[in-house]
């Protein structure tokens, strides 16, 4: 099968091509174009499933012969410098390849039926197979210069269609914020790509690793310049992966069509960082204090997703967070030196995140035929809920994405993420308190977004009466009191009419004929979610302990043996050390959701009574850290207001003082002088009135002054 690997090129250019056909298509024949937008939709969605099976095909071929194979052509050649492009298929490329390929052609398939409204559904197709391609080739690549290339393509492609909607100015300004915010992480990536070309001489992966590691072992490098280069080189993926202090681009790109946000959170952008993590991991474990720096970078955006997510009324805001958080999980995992781990979950939360973020776009497409075209009413989890009732198949899969990626067995993300806190653990015990905790807040925001959204009532006809308020926590006020919702159904279910009692004195009714509800979604939409659910529900099997306990004898161990059998960590362990591992992170995770059930839930265990106990408690002890909570995430942390005072009033404020400076001192001496010699000559002028007498008089009276000084 050796024929295979000679033709992976394939992989990158065929959704390259079209790229470029609709492009080309679409700038010189745009009403042809438009006309045939269907026939070009299947022309995507074809030619990406046969660039599928050809991956699957390779990573059939990587399971079974363990190989590596690299195909260099050079690019530059000259006496001192050899650039050279080709391709690098390992088992990290061909399980990134599948990853990438089934997200992608996923995502195509919905999109044919979420943009076929849209006025720029030709475009959207084509920046959505340039932005498949870039990263393919950009997994595909076998060292550093072709990697930054796909890099720039990745960065520019999520740049088009985060501002896809470019005429919405929130749109704008988000595409802005990714843009410029990548571009601090790209030029760290750059400078230490050139760093360690100073260092090693070359570009290539193999070459690089080999002659760096004989240059720490005859301490013939200095390891602080060593180490600047390897955090320089950290940057890239900090900001690609939205890690903390550069994750502020993230929820804002959230402006985009939601297909991309689930192709960008799942498969592409933010997966690209971890991916070259991955790919330069022996690079970074022979500097252990980068190592930390990763792991510890990976646990505070961890904590940090978290804890804004706690209160977000955003529905893809809420999830974006929640991408931000797990991918600090697989920073964590990755710099600890859990390198199987991060890569799990890695692939695990791929699939979990695609059907949540696809499952949210089903549920955003039903409530704009309600609320009209307006994301801060669409997409807030205050106008929603009882969904269920009207779209069961969607709210089963995003229960079901919600249970992968609270970390449920058996579904995918518990696999994964068990390792990762049980390695944390073993690490260090601050890392493992953190990824701990991190679980428990991540079932709570979790199933907080699922009963705002699916249980309960819709709330968005209520607050079309003209005294309701609904709050960010998914209450319903009235004058700062809260109302009781009684169904006038005994099967709770919101068929005819139900009562707003305040106090027993005043009542509403408000009949179902006079409001609009929303309704499923077509079968494309429900097809993508189905697949989806599949594996949510059993990849994480792949790297389950299986009975027979044998050290590294899970499938996933069996596809990385090449690279994890030089890092030295094939997994060991067996079904019952697995097993009490999984009851210390599971204990949090019951926890978050019995406290989310509680605030949140349908059915409460406690009396009707319990709004006015929680009101109670707020007010005596608990609202000073409600508030904070509440604040916390509502404002992001704090993080974007502190950005805005230092860098962009900051930046606005030097400017000014540079303002100043040139024009009074720098601008101000030279002007100086020119005013003086100006003024002398305006001066002088008037001594030159030609008229003789006034020359000889001029002349007497300074002959009569130097004798009159040289007398005294």
């Amino acid at each position: 099968m050796e024929f295979i690997y000679q033709f992976v090129w394939i992989i990158p250019f065929l959704p390259f091509l079209i790229s470029i056909l609709i492009g080309s298509n679409l700038l010189f024949f745009p009403k042809s174009t438009k006309s045939l937008r269907y026939i070009w939709a299947i022309l995507s969605i074809l030619v990406l499933f046969i660039v599928m099976i050809f991956s699957f095909t390779i990573l059939w071929q990587q399971f079974i012969n363990n190989t590596i194979h690299q195909y260099l052509w050079s690019w530059i050649f000259d006496k001192q410098v050899d650039f050279k492009i080709g391709f690098l298929i390992d088992p990290l490329t061909s399980i990134m390849l599948v990853l990438i390929t089934t997200v992608g052609i996923v995502v195509m398939i919905y999109s044919d039926s979420y943009m076929s409204h849209d006025q720029g559904y030709v475009r959207f197709f084509a920046y959505l197979n340039l932005f498949t391609a870039s990263m393919l080739g950009l997994v595909l690549s076998p060292n550093l210069i072709q990697i930054y290339i796909f890099w720039e393509l990745v960065g520019m492609c999520s740049y088009l269609l985060i501002g896809f909607w470019f005429t919405r100015p929130s749109a704008a300004n988000a595409c802005q914020k990714a843009f410029i915010t990548n571009r601090i992480g790209d030029f760290g990536l750059l400078l230490g790509i050139l760093g360690f070309y100073w260092i090693t001489g070359s570009f290539e992966f193999e070459i690089l690793f080999k002659r760096f590691n004989e240059l720490l072992i005859n301490n013939e490098i200095n390891l602080y310049f060593a180490s600047s280069c390897a955090l320089l080189l950290f940057l890239g993926p900090i900001a690609k992966s939205a890690q903390f202090p550069l994750h502020v681009w993230l929820p804002d790109a959230m402006e985009g069509p939601t297909p991309i946000s689930a192709l960008i959170h799942a498969a592409t952008m933010v997966a690209a960082g971890i991916y070259l993590i991955a790919r330069l991991f022996p690079l970074f474990q022979a500097l252990p204090y980068i190592m930390d720096i990763i792991s510890w970078i990976g646990a505070i955006t961890a904590l940090l997703g978290a804890t804004i997510a706690l209160a977000q009324k955003d529905l893809k805001k809420g999830l974006a967070y929640s991408t931000m958080s797990q991918l600090g999980y697989m920073m964590l995992a990755l710099g600890i030196g859990s390198y199987q781990a991060g890569l799990f979950h890695l692939i695990t939360h791929a699939y979990s995140k695609a059907l949540l973020f696809l499952g949210s776009g089903s549920v955003i497409h039903s409530m704009e035929s309600i609320v009209g075209y307006s994301p801060t009413k669409c997409q807030n989890i205050a106008f929603m809920g009882g969904l269920r009732k009207f779209m069961p198949i969607t709210g089963i899969t995003f229960l079901i994405g919600t249970f992968s990626l609270c970390g449920i067995p058996p579904f995918a993300c518990f696999w994964s993420k068990d390792v990762i806190i049980t390695d944390s653990w073993s690490y260090f015990s601050g890392l493992g308190w953190i990824s701990w905790i991190t679980a428990g807040l991540t079932s709570f925001y979790m199933f907080r977004i699922y009963f705002l959204t699916f249980e309960g009532y819709l709330r968005v006809n209520l607050n079309k009466v003209s005294f309701i308020s609904v709050s960010i926590w998914g209450d319903l006020q009235l004058n700062n009191k809260k109302l009781e919702f009684i169904s006038k159904k005994s099967n709770n279910k919101f068929d005819k009419s139900f009562e707003i009692n305040e106090h027993n004195n005043k009542k509403e009714f408000l009949e179902k004929g006079n409001y609009l509800y929303p309704k499923e979604s077509d079968n494309k939409i429900l097809f993508t979610l189905i697949i989806l659910t599949l594996p949510t529900l059993f990849i994480g099997f792949l790297g389950a302990p299986f009975p027979q306990g044998q050290a590294g004898f899970d499938l996933l161990s069996q596809c990385l043996y090449p690279i994890l059998k030089n890092y030295s960590e094939i997994t060991s362990g067996n079904w019952s050390e697995f097993g009490l591992n999984a009851i210390n992170s599971l204990s949090i995770v019951i926890f978050g959701i019995f406290i989310a059930s509680i605030l949140y839930g349908p059915i409460s265990i406690f009396p009707q009574n319990l709004e006015k106990n929680f009101e109670f408690l707020l007010q005596k002890n608990l609202n000073p850290f409600i508030s904070f909570i509440y604040n916390w995430s509502y404002f992001r942390g704090y993080i974007d207001f502190y950005y805005d005072i230092v860098f962009t009033k900051g930046t606005r404020l030097l400017a000014q003082f540079i303002l100043f400076f040139d024009e009074w001192l720098i601008d101000g001496v030279v002007n100086g002088f020119g005013i003086l010699i100006s003024s002398g000559g305006e001066s002088t002028k008037y001594l030159e009135g030609g008229r003789i007498s006034s020359y000889l008089f001029g002349l007497i009276l300074a002959i009569f002054l130097l004798l009159s000084s040289a007398m005294f």
